[in-house]
């Protein structure tokens, strides 16, 4: 018997749909007053949303790709005992589900829902500790900080507990501004109390008395679900302990991506332009409105219920000798399940990429690790396990968590430019070596892709980019280099054939490249005619690669795969 039916309603699943199969159900089963249909947020199939769990008597079945018509209705409401878990179980086969378990599961903005699966409970021993005990507890699970550079969370939280100060801070990061990764967007959304919880143990932990959530404007429903549950933590007197209540506040940041920098993320707390400072002081010493300050991410925040949970020693099991527990990574690029896993530390990258990521062994060349700053890892490196010391070996860092498969059909020194492209955009201009030095790299990698570079040009990156991570203020110019630096590192038979050659390998430097049509194949449909953009092709099917834009069009429309891009001057002119 059905007794109620989830729809994943975070971002993923309303941009895929979800929203119009919800109002659809319930329209449909207004007279059953015995199933109850409800919201939830995103178990990480982000592939498959649409996404509806049926919970029966006897467990969950999961629908994927759900349409509101009576087709799917008559599915859902045909389900019996014998029925499994469904697609799911396709791709979760190693994950291992600690920090995410009720993210997809149960209401977000139900306290009630989340206590009943035991939140608070850590909240609550945690209340019977002392400052000193929680802190070494935190040390004994070797949990490290999510955010990217991997600092040991116990140790950066004696920092500030061992401060004597009237007011303390402390701030959650939720500025997730790398492209590709969603990771605490998602636990935001569908365990907004997981994450208040872990901050509200930091803050025994450390005598933090004023809370705050730097979360991203381009979160709505983030930002509105962490006010929904910050509410009910206050009518609950959740945040109240001796008497004194733990102030908690979200501040929405403007997207800019320098602001996930910690001293920058402070400043524009206090109302300023979000640049950052030299270190020392640092923010435990001298912070927010020169208040001792600590920092930590969304999923730093979110382990921290699971520690406790557990208990230290028990946390600290999982993972490998210097990488404790496990780390949600969002998958996209050029793979069949995008979306979000958590994985044990340890895990390989090849196991991630083709086990769960369901890419295709021989169609990758290789995976960005870490958001824009990253590096680039070739697939020959997939042996290598994901934890903070072997991905730095390889040029690379542990990031946020954001991963994107590259295939082998694309240009690594095109996929090194469009990301210093991004980074060289965001970059505040404080300091020269970023402001400078990453634009002055842009423009060698501007020159490479449209076939003017040199010998000279590759010189002067790897020259340059060390120089720019020695010399940069704050973590965006040091990391921001790395795409170039790796792609040389691995790849630099690409750069070479670019340079020399003047050839893109992959053809997709449009400036290295034109489209062809094969005559023989063609068979005149006029597709191709009917949707170029410019007039680029005439009526007797032939390209003008001078009017050409390099759009792929007339590629995607051709029914017959008559039209190819080909190495420039391999044209049928």
């Amino acid at each position: 018997m059905i007794e109620r039916i989830k729809v994943g309603m975070a971002s993923c699943g309303i941009a895929a749909g979800a929203d119009e199969v919800k109002d659809f159900l319930e329209e449909k089963l207004k007279d059953r007053k015995d199933i109850e249909i409800l919201d939830v947020g995103c178990i990480g199939h982000c592939y498959a949303e649409p996404i509806v769990e049926v919970e029966t008597e006897s467990g969950s079945v999961f629908f994927e790709n759900v349409e509101p018509t009576e087709e799917y209705l008559n599915k859902i409401l045909e389900i019996d005992e014998e029925s499994t878990m469904s697609f799911r179980d396709e791709r979760t086969g190693r994950e291992h589900l600690k920090v995410t378990k009720l993210a997809g599961r149960i209401d977000p903005v139900s306290l009630e829902e989340y206590i009943e699966n035991g939140g608070y409970e850590s909240l609550k021993k945690v209340a019977e500790m002392s400052p000193q005990n929680i802190v070494e507890e935190v040390k004994t699970s070797g949990l490290r900080g999510r955010g990217g550079g991997g600092f040991p969370t116990g140790l950066k939280w004696s920092f500030l507990a061992g401060k004597e100060a009237d007011k303390k801070i402390l701030i959650c990061n939720a500025d997730e501004g790398d492209p590709g990764a969603f990771m605490d967007r998602s636990m935001m959304e569908s365990v907004p109390h997981q994450v208040i919880e872990g901050m509200l143990i930091a803050a025994l932990a450390t005598g933090a008395n004023e809370l705050f959530i730097y979360a991203r404007a381009e979160y709505p429903l983030a930002v509105k679900n962490m006010n929904i549950a910050i509410e009910q933590v206050y009518d609950n007197d959740i945040n109240v302990f001796d008497g004194e209540t733990i102030d908690i506040t979200v501040k929405e940041g403007a997207g800019a991506f320098v602001c996930g920098e910690e001293t920058a993320m402070i400043h524009s707390l206090e109302g300023n332009r979000g640049n950052p400072r030299f270190r020392p002081p640092y923010p435990t010493d001298e912070g927010y409105k020169g208040h001792p300050t600590l920092i930590n991410n969304v999923e730093t925040f979110a382990n921290v219920p699971i520690v406790f949970e557990e208990g230290g020693e028990k946390y600290a099991e999982l993972g490998t000798e210097n990488s404790k527990g496990t780390k949600l990574f969002a998958l996209a690029g050029d793979l069949k399940y995008a979306g979000l896993v958590e994985v044990p530390m340890g895990l390989t990258i090849g196991e991630v990429v083709y086990d769960m990521g369901g890419a295709k062994r021989g169609e990758v060349k290789a995976v960005q690790i870490g958001g824009p700053s990253g590096g680039c890892i070739p697939a020959e490196h997939f042996d290598v396990p994901i934890d903070y010391d072997s991905l730095e070996s390889l040029g690379a860092i542990m990031g946020s968590g954001g991963l994107i498969v590259i295939g082998s059909d694309r240009c690594m020194v095109e996929t090194a430019r469009y990301f210093l492209e991004f980074t060289t955009k965001e970059s505040c201009g404080k300091c020269t070596f970023c402001r400078i030095g990453t634009k002055r790299m842009l423009e060698t990698l501007e020159r490479i892709t449209s076939g003017e570079g040199s010998l000279e040009d590759i010189e002067f990156l790897e020259d340059l980019g060390p120089k720019v991570i020695e010399a940069s203020l704050c973590g965006l110019g040091q990391t921001a280099p790395n795409p170039v630096l790796s792609t040389l590192r691995y790849f630099k038979d690409e750069y070479l054939a670019h340079v020399e050659d003047k050839h893109c390998p992959a053809l997709q430097c449009n400036d290295l490249v034109d489209i062809y049509l094969d005559q023989e194949i063609c068979i005149e449909c006029g597709q191709c005619i009917k949707n170029c953009p410019v007039d680029a092709i005439s009526d007797d099917f032939v390209v003008d690669n001078e009017t050409c834009t390099r759009c792929n069009t007339c590629i995607e429309v051709c029914p017959v795969d008559a039209i190819s891009r080909v190495k420039r001057g391999e044209t049928n002119e």
